[in-house]
């Protein structure tokens, strides 16, 4: 499995390529420069990085996503169940829920999904 685990500015890059896949390079840089205040050198240095990791890919200056948010998000939560709960699931959504309540909806949607999931 590749490793998506990627530090919060990668994150807010890859956020921008999703949302305007495909792009091109110069659109690249001018939505990082508009949204992140990154220099040229900054988003292409950035660029490098993920795809050396095979996160994107700039096939002939169009800047192409290789994962989608959900995989990396997928990725990202099951490192912090691993790391933080011991791979509890149960011990996650018990820390997450901590003083919150469910509307009805949400109760059922979850049932509904607990329901689809059990072994």
């Amino acid at each position: 499995m590749k490793d998506l685990k990627l530090a919060e500015s990668e994150h807010r890059f890859m956020k921008i390529v999703w949302e305007n896949q495909p792009l091109s390079g110069t659109q690249l840089v001018k939505l990082c420069a508009d949204s992140l205040g990154w220099k040229k050198s900054t988003t292409y240095t950035v660029l490098k990085r993920l795809s050396e990791k095979g996160v994107v890919e700039n096939r002939n200056s169009t800047i192409v996503p290789l994962v989608s948010r959900k995989e990396v998000g997928i990725y990202e939560s099951e490192n912090v169940i691993a790391r933080s709960f011991d791979g509890s699931l149960t011990g996650f959504v018990a820390a997450f829920m901590e003083g919150k309540k469910l509307s009805k909806d949400d109760a059922n949607r979850l049932r509904a999904m607990i329901e689809d999931w059990e072994e």
